[in-house]
């Protein structure tokens, strides 16, 4: 396509990692394509990038467009723990985000800067306000599947298909989702959810008359009876899956992250060593503190099963009293499995010595393990993972469930279940099978000509004010 060298975009998001990750790799998409991004988030995201050492730089290779970092106040300290009181966290941001922003904003027109499009994170719903407020078009990138998408929009628009949202079991019948069980919801619009979680559901519905364009993190011929019909009430651009190139087996063109955690690159050097399919891989994500009783039995089942693993546990260096005894000390004698704070995922997705994925579930994790194209084990907690693993197990069938029993814990018998399903199971062969489809489904979506790769340049056209011939 043309150059788009004059087109510039502001991104707008959250500063956590599961938020940052896909929007900087949709700006990195834009850019590559000749377009000007300025990424903004709050601020306690540069304390924690300079605190891990991470650059805010950027650096282009091969491309005219250019992505730079900005950052504005929440009006909390960088010492306030975000996660853990996210409420606090959301109502300060949502008191002070929209001066700061709006200054910001106006800092970057006066130096020059003109945006035609304003993309935010759904879960800041008082941006396209702001947006509204310079005279800015605003989009929104869904980082989340469109089947989440989808829930929500019926919960909000249409409440009676949701009559009884108490019983777990009960079935629900909601257009273009087939099979859905009330335990297969999202949990923020379940009755036992935070309410600042189910206000921020009907804060995002009820902004989307302000927003022109709606981009998925998705791939439509993965969700595509779920996006089709979409179409009528708020069509979704698929775009995704929004991973890193290498993912992909394409050369990086703009080099920086926005990682605030350093990942321990040992990981990569011990999986090299060890041989084809054989590695258990065990992430929850960068929110989620697995319990004392979980690692108990993640541990035990671990042993049991005798197979190497690689197991990513945050704060794992100040959690060591919560492993079985011994345990961390005979893995590192006999180097059977490696324990670290925080990895490389989509390296360590993409080595061959991979053999299962245990995961949370969230949705980056989730497009990334189909990308790689690695069976799972999902075990999801909150949010949209519900969800997300009634996709990996039921409708993309590359992978089983793992429960915990009615008191709530996690048995070791069930970690040991699951793992050997996916691994050596009556199933196994045709998981493996499915997850190489899906894996080819999603990089032919990429490619040119490709459903996303369409919808990208027909986003690009439409900020850019330029004809485009393709649909979405």
């Amino acid at each position: 396509m043309e150059s788009t060298e004059a087109a510039q975009v502001i991104m707008v998001t959250l500063s956590m990692q599961g938020h940052m990750n896909p929007m900087l790799k949709l700006a990195k998409v834009l850019v590559s394509k000749g377009v000007h991004v300025t990424l903004a988030t709050n601020d306690v995201a540069r304390k924690r990038m300079l605190d891990s050492k991470i650059s805010t730089n950027f650096t282009t290779i091969n491309s005219t467009g250019r992505l730079s970092l900005e950052f504005f106040s929440d009006g909390l300290s960088h010492e306030f723990d975000r996660e853990k009181d996210s409420g606090t966290f959301l109502a300060s941001l949502k008191a002070n985000g929209p001066k700061n922003l709006s200054n910001l904003i106006t800092d970057l027109k006066a130096n020059g800067n003109q945006f035609p499009c304003l993309i935010t994170n759904p879960f800041i719903p008082w941006v396209p306000g702001v947006a509204i407020e310079h005279g800015i078009p605003c989009g929104v990138l869904w980082i989340q599947s469109a089947t989440v998408f989808a829930i929500y929009y019926h919960f909000i628009k249409e409440p009676d298909l949701f009559p009884n949202l108490e019983n777990p079991n009960g079935i629900l019948e909601l257009p273009g989702i087939p099979g859905l069980t009330v335990g297969d919801l999202p949990t923020f619009m379940l009755p036992c959810s935070p309410s600042h979680f189910r206000l921020l559901v009907t804060e995002f519905i009820s902004i989307l008359d302000k927003v022109k364009w709606v981009l998925g993190n998705s791939v439509h011929e993965l969700e595509e009876e779920t996006v089709n019909s979409l179409k009528a009430v708020k069509p979704i651009y698929s775009i995704g899956p929004l991973v890193s190139p290498s993912l992909l087996g394409k050369e990086e063109t703009i080099a920086g992250s926005v990682d605030m955690w350093r990942a321990a690159d040992s990981c990569i050097e011990w999986l090299n060593k060890q041989r084809p399919s054989s590695v258990i891989y065990i992430s929850f994500g960068s929110i989620i503190m697995s319990s004392k009783q979980q690692i108990q039995s993640i541990a035990t089942a671990l042993k049991n099963i005798k197979r190497p693993f690689l197991w990513v546990i945050k704060a794992s260096e100040t959690r060591k009293d919560e492993f079985p005894r011994g345990f961390l000390e005979e893995i590192t004698k006999d180097k059977s499995g490696l324990v670290v704070s925080w990895c490389p995922q989509e390296k360590v997705l993409m080595n061959q010595a991979l053999a299962c994925f245990v995961t949370h579930c969230g949705w980056n994790s989730t497009l990334e393990t189909v990308v790689a194209g690695v069976p799972v084990v999902a075990y999801p907690e909150w949010t949209d993972q519900p969800t997300n693993s009634k996709l990996l197990v039921d409708v993309f069938k590359v992978g089983v469930r793992m429960s915990n029993c009615e008191d709530e814990r996690l048995s070791v018998e069930e970690v040991e279940r699951c793992i050997m399903e996916v691994i050596d199971g009556p199933r196994a062969g045709e998981m493996k099978r499915r997850a190489v489809e899906l894996k080819n489904a999603a990089k032919n979506a990429l490619e040119e000509g490709g459903s996303s790769s369409r919808n990208i340049d027909k986003f690009i056209a439409e900020i850019s004010g330029k004809p485009s011939s393709n649909n979405v």
